[in-house]
């Protein structure tokens, strides 16, 4: 297949769906290669937490931007952005399309949308307004905020004072409103013929899904992974990743291995939510319920439309 000079695809969703398998899959039928857009998988020593794809997953597809960062480095959206860029540039180059695979919706935005210049907090400025909206009321500075960037205004609460502050205080700092240096900001999309597919299945199964992978974990050597881990200061973004936590409990002794792995349980699908209810506000991503649908079907789907 004859790879479309300018398409990118994102395979996106929540934790435990299938992505990976799916993505695999589809870059062997469309000569593609796979982009990690998951903010846990480009750490080394963490293969079992950030359920990184397999070796045999490897060899099937060209992976980037998996198992490259010590987990002592954080990682943040631009340094994401950056790298993803650059291998984005490179699969095309060769005349591959780039399959870019995650549950981290920030992430994916940013790559898709730009992430526009946020200048450094200004202190002296937050305590200044602070102060004003406590002696005057919050309601006159969101009317300066109306009056200086409504567009702004409008999708920020009258009453979320940091959000207020937040965007007076770019106008002060750069001479542009947020508004403007959104404008001003360009990703992928500015570029690109971005293609955006969801895989789902119903709250219940998707649960059941997540339940089985942190069995999976345990009955593994997830525990032995986080033992190493704690010998090493973990960056805030790495120390981050499910199952750090609620295993340390374990290790520590402040609860049992079977409360650990239910822990891990609940908390997983509180994140599964959290990932559903971001991508469900996307209305450029066409989903597939992978509980009516086969991995082979969603990809002849999908391959129809990068022809």
């Amino acid at each position: 297949m004859t790879a479309p000079a300018n398409s990118i695809i994102f395979i996106v969703g929540p934790t435990a769906i299938g992505k990976t398998n799916l993505a695999v899959g589809l870059a062997r039928r469309i000569k593609g290669e796979i982009v990690s857009a998951d903010s846990m998988q480009i750490y080394k020593g963490m293969k079992i937490l950030s359920q990184a794809p397999t070796r045999k997953e490897k060899s099937e597809a060209r992976h980037h931007l998996v198992e490259l960062l010590d987990p002592q480095k954080e990682y943040s959206v631009a340094m994401f952005i950056k790298k993803a860029s650059s291998a984005i540039i490179s699969i095309i180059s060769k005349k591959k399309i780039p399959i870019v695979v995650g549950g981290s919706g920030l992430y994916i935005k940013g790559l898709v949308d730009g992430l526009f210049p946020s200048p450094e907090a200004d202190m002296k400025f937050r305590r200044r307004m602070a102060l004003f909206a406590k002696k005057y009321g919050q309601k006159k500075l969101y009317a300066k905020l109306v009056r200086i960037d409504p567009d702004a205004a409008e999708k920020i609460h009258p009453n979320d004072l940091r959000r207020i502050i937040r965007a007076l205080e770019i106008q002060y700092t750069t001479g542009k409103t947020m508004t403007e240096l959104k404008a001003s900001t360009r990703g992928l999309k500015d570029r690109y013929d971005i293609k955006m597919f969801g895989l789902i299945r119903p709250r219940e199964e998707m649960y059941s899904l997540i339940d089985a992978r942190v069995d999976k974990m345990f009955r593994g050597r997830v525990v032995a992974e986080v033992k190493r881990l704690k010998k090493k200061k973990l960056s805030k973004t790495a120390a981050a990743v499910l199952g750090f936590k609620e295993i340390s409990s374990y290790l520590d002794g402040r609860c049992s291995r079977e409360e650990a792995g239910e822990l891990l349980k609940m908390n997983t699908r509180r994140f599964a939510k959290r990932q559903l209810t971001w991508f469900r506000a996307n209305n450029n991503i066409k989903w597939f319920d992978t509980g009516k649908f086969g991995n082979a079907e969603i990809i002849k789907l999908i391959s129809k439309e990068v022809r």
